[in-house]
């Protein structure tokens, strides 16, 4: 068994000629354009390689396995089909000895298309890659074997039964074949291992196989007295190893290895979750498998250290979303010692097309026969939000009653399928926030209620996630709860001390999940929580902040932390310390310096498991703060330049360094030389560019004497509002500068002393009705329909462009910015917009001194 990852040429195209084939190693995919593209290519693509095999192999069988290949593949072999598999995320083998020659070599071609629509997902908040993403293996094995037929499978499947502390009981099932023309007298031999590699035991069995036969065995060990139990804390791993002998000339023909835990557990609707007899809570998070800008052609060492990262997070449950992932994943869990939930990916409703169930059913068997003996795995999933588009789509209780109906019989058909395939795991639905899933009787048919809840971010308040939690429970009270996603988008570049939902700011972020995991770890009938997601991943429908990507991870797409991992790490894990000043996230930090002051005093927060920590800038102390809900927070007083912030507690220490920029909040002839000054304008947030590392901080009304929006009368204060959009601002890197604005303005001002300005203001229409995608549940995107928002611009009186109108002049949802030299007169630069049509509005605004 090999790997045949190497040598193969790829083209895109339904027909495409030999000149359009180009090198490519597996693993690859064809769709990296998903992080620049919303309409990525989605279609047919084609893979060769020539495949070249020994003679020696001629009384052997050749067998292909492909780890996924998105979404539907068909294998030719010279010319032949050989076959064809339906689904982008289970493995499966195919026997191709009969279209293979061993004297001259093999041409393998294989036909790749993820555009179908009749195979799941059709629709879901991420990007649906295509191409051959993870391994594929060349199989060769004697005429007699281990079945390698069976669903992706290796034909082996091992169950624990009945654990206790003081015995866990074994049962083995497998199948082999007779590929040969004769019958065949073969011997079975199970040994099992302890932890530390001894012998517990060994079974033998003797059969006799038919030519052309399958012959099924199943064994039941002796049980294993006081069992080292496998455990997030102590995954004690034993080992099974399955081996098929010639009977007569004892040459070993096959053999299989599998790990296996001795763990019991239960869920629960009044207590919880519970593992090996004791109280547990779920610390989870779920994980989609692409990295920016690989997409999701990612190596087996890069799946690893994703488990690696989570275990130090002190994870020990993920939701392996939304569909099968890479061998790697659950080895890993294994070994590390995380539970695990895993699903197929029918997400957001359930088409008309039999071959679609048909194809869902076959997905389902797949995924657990292929990945049944991983004791990390607890529940199998089959659905995800299916009601979130039908109740979008379908408005009437007329509408939606087929598409409910159709829901339903697949729901109780895989229900059906998942216990005759594992009748000793769970079985999980994932539901967004709405009761209808209890209504109409999808709520009764799992195990496990699993509760995508966004309470605070995609509209409502905080607290509603807690009272909507009580409803459930005091509805439902038999309904072992999972809280299966929660989260909230933030964006390195923005950050705000009074952070609101949906500004993508780090801090609200961390305000969120700050509220949001206390309740889920206090809460005794919630089994757990699964943070939506470890990662920032590719979700090519999406604008927001960051185009292309879903930015509610705990670390970056290229796995760097963000701060609020620490948080996460800081209550997850009891067996180390934790301290972490969170300001990683804003390293290069700005501020309002008031006129005679010498520093600007912000916030800054540390993340920790002690109970109490001490805080010191540049040597100095600040003071001790006790810890609550692991964190502290303490007024920094900056000053100009590099900073040195070092937290202790006890005996640990975390330091790092922070450069602050004062801006002035009074711009005099002392201070006005060098100052860059740059207003976020119609947003409470600092934000701070990526491509010129220029900070542009929140906006303000005006003082005299200072700067900012003016508004004469308060009781008009209604109509000079803030405005913002989700939808993406093109032919600039600033993406999140322009999605926010100030509209109708009575006038911006700068009293600064008398001179020449640069001044530059940037505008974006923002102001007409865009797409609205399914999954930003409430958040209001889009707006009125702009007829064409123009007018005049004029400084200190005179008028300095007229009729301006962005949306004609470049379009909506487009940035433009326009600079112009003005003087300074009388002590300051009054800027007015005369509104001619629709309203006038600002995005940005910047003065600097020639």
């Amino acid at each position: 068994m090999r790997t045949i990852n190497s040598g193969w040429l790829f083209a895109k195209g339904v027909q495409p000629d030999s000149a359009a084939f180009t090198p490519v190693c597996i693993p690859h995919t064809w769709n990296t354009d998903a992080y620049t593209d919303k309409k990525y290519y989605r279609g047919t693509a084609w893979y060769q390689k020539t495949l070249t095999l020994s003679e020696q192999w001629k009384d052997k069988q050749i067998f292909l396995r492909f780890e996924a290949v998105s979404q539907v593949a068909d294998i030719y072999i010279n010319g032949q089909l050989a076959g064809q598999h339906k689904g982008g995320y289970t493995a499966f083998t195919i026997d191709i000895t009969p279209f293979c020659s061993f004297s001259i070599p093999n041409l393998l071609t294989i036909r790749v298309d993820n555009a179908q629509d009749n195979v799941p997902p059709i629709s879901g908040d991420f990007t649906f890659f295509g191409g051959i993403y993870r391994d594929i293996w060349l199989i060769t094995v004697p005429k007699q074997h281990f079945c390698l037929n069976n669903n992706g499978s290796d034909g082996i499947f091992i169950s624990t039964p009945h654990v206790s502390e003081s015995e866990g009981t074994l049962f083995i099932k497998g199948s082999l074949r007779n590929d040969a023309t004769t019958q065949t007298e073969l011997e079975i031999i199970n040994t099992l291992y302890a932890p530390d590699g001894s012998i517990i035991q060994r079974l033998h069995r003797t059969v006799k196989i038919a030519p052309g036969e399958d012959y099924t065995f199943k064994e039941s060990p002796k049980p294993v007295s006081n069992p080292q139990l496998w455990s997030p804390e102590t995954p004690h791993l034993y080992r099974v190893e399955t081996t098929l002998l010639n009977r007569k000339n004892r040459q070993q023909l096959d053999c299989v290895s599998h790990h296996i835990g001795f763990r019991w557990y239960h869920f629960d609707g009044e207590n919880g979750f519970s593992l090996n007899g004791k109280p547990y809570k779920l610390n989870g998070i779920c994980r989609h498998q692409d990295q920016k800008p690989f997409g999701v052609a990612l190596s087996d060492e890069m799946h690893r250290r994703d488990i690696l990262l989570m275990k130090e997070m002190g994870v020990n449950f993920i939701r392996i979303s939304h569909y099968p992932q890479d061998p790697a994943i659950l080895e890993q869990c294994d070994k590390q010692g995380i539970l695990a939930w895993e699903e197929i990916p029918i997400i957001d409703i359930v088409p008309e097309s039999e071959e679609y169930a048909n194809t869902c059913e076959q997905n389902l068997r797949e995924m657990i026969r292929q990945h049944y003996n991983h004791p990390a795995i607890i529940t199998w999933g089959y659905m995800n939000e299916i009601l979130l588009v039908t109740q979008r789509q379908y408005k009437t209780q007329e509408e939606q009653k087929p598409v409910l109906e159709r829901t339903l019989a697949l729901a109780h058909r895989l229900e059906k399928v998942l216990k005759e395939e594992d009748p000793y795991r769970n079985s999980t639905i994932a539901f967004h926030g709405s009761n209808h899933y209890n209504t109409v009787g999808l709520g009764n048919i799992t195990d496990i209620i699993g509760w995508n809840l966004y309470q605070g971010w995609y509209g409502g308040e905080l607290k509603s996630f807690d009272l909507f939690l009580e409803e459930q429970h005091r509805q439902y009270p038999s309904h072992p709860i999972i809280v299966s996603e929660y989260g909230a988008g933030s964006d390195r570049r923005l950050h705000s001390f009074e952070p609101k939902c949906f500004d993508f700011s780090i801090e609200y972020q961390q305000k969120y999940l700050e509220h949001y995991l206390p309740v889920i770890t206090d809460t005794p009938y919630i089994c757990g929580g699964t943070h939506w997601n470890f990662i920032d991943f590719s979700a090519a429908l999406r604008d927001e902040a960051t185009p292309r990507i879903n930015n509610k991870g705990l670390v970056y797409s290229n796995r760097t932390p963000k701060d609020v991992f620490y948080y996460y790490k800081a209550m997850f894990r009891k067996d180390i310390p934790v301290l972490h000043i969170a300001s990683r996230d804003w390293t290069h930090r700005a501020g309002i310096l008031q006129k005679g002051a010498t520093r600007v005093t912000q916030p800054v927060k540390v993340y920790t498991n002690l109970p109490e920590v001490e805080l010191f800038l540049n040597g100095q102390s600040l003071g001790k703060k006790q810890c609550e809900n692991c964190t502290a927070s303490f007024n920094v007083p900056f000053r100009e330049g590099k900073q040195l912030l070092l937290a202790k507690s006890k005996n640990i220490e975390d330091a790092i360094e922070v450069y602050f920029s004062p801006v002035p909040a009074q711009l005099t002839k002392d201070n006005i030389n060098g100052i860059e000054l740059a207003v976020n304008v119609g947003s409470n947030c600092f934000y701070t560019s990526d491509e010129s590392q220029l900070t542009w901080v929140p906006d303000q009304p005006y003082t005299p004497g200072s700067w900012g929006y003016i508004t004469h009368d308060t009781a008009k204060r209604e109509n000079n509002r803030e405005e913002s959009t989700q939808t993406e601002i093109t032919l600039t890197g600033d993406n999140p500068l322009y999605q926010t604005a100030r509209s109708r303005l009575e006038g911006y001002q700068f009293d600064v002393p008398n001179g020449i300005y640069e001044l530059e203001l940037l505008f974006a229409d923002i102001f007409q009705t865009s797409e609205k995608i399914p999954y930003l549940l409430g958040s209001g995107q889009g707006g009125t329909i702009s007829l064409g928002n123009a007018f005049h611009i004029l400084i200190n009186g005179q008028q300095v462009e007229e009729a301006c109108c962005p949306s004609s002049e470049s379009g909506t949802f487009r940035a433009i910015k326009k600079r112009f030299i003005v003087p300074a007169k009388e002590n300051k630069i009054n800027i007015q917009l005369k509104t001619i049509n629709g309203k006038n509005f600002l995005n940005g605004i910047k003065l600097r001194k020639l």
